[in-house]
């Protein structure tokens, strides 16, 4: 097995964007570390600064096998393409590779949620390799699903 790791983000909102991410992925916001009720009473008994309290928040695969998503404020906004960007595979569990209309309803309700939640669409690209949804996150990061 590989070694494991994080997808991090750089953010204007981290908690914006772990809210959406974490319906995105199905993901849930990632709890405090055990022995604390909130991770403000873990920030405040590591002495962390109050202004920093925002800086970071995270989401985690609730079934504990996929990568955690870290979002990070950064002073600066976006302003050129992803050059890495995810692919959400919504379509793809358990149906046959030639049902299409129905990994294509799956794919437009998954879609839908992610409008309603700030996302943008951006393009479809159905190509004989593939259909997917491109979209920007409510901070302008490119991603697809599928």
């Amino acid at each position: 097995m590989g070694l494991g790791f994080q997808v991090t983000f750089d953010a204007h909102d981290p908690t914006r964007l772990a809210q959406f991410w974490a319906v995105a992925l199905e993901y849930e916001l990632q709890p405090p570390p055990p022995g604390f009720e909130s991770w403000q009473q873990f920030a405040e008994k590591i002495g962390l600064p109050e202004d920093k309290w925002g800086d970071l928040n995270a989401v985690v695969d609730p079934a504990g096998k996929g990568p955690r998503v870290l979002f990070q404020r950064v002073p600066e906004g976006k302003t050129v393409k992803n050059r890495v960007h995810l692919d959400i595979n919504v379509s793809q569990r358990g149906l046959a590779l030639d049902n299409t209309a129905q990994r294509r309803e799956i794919v437009a309700e998954h879609v839908d949620r992610l409008k309603v939640l700030g996302a943008t669409y951006i393009r479809e690209v159905d190509e004989p390799n593939g259909y997917c949804v491109v979209l920007q996150d409510p901070e302008g990061n490119e991603f697809c699903v599928q």
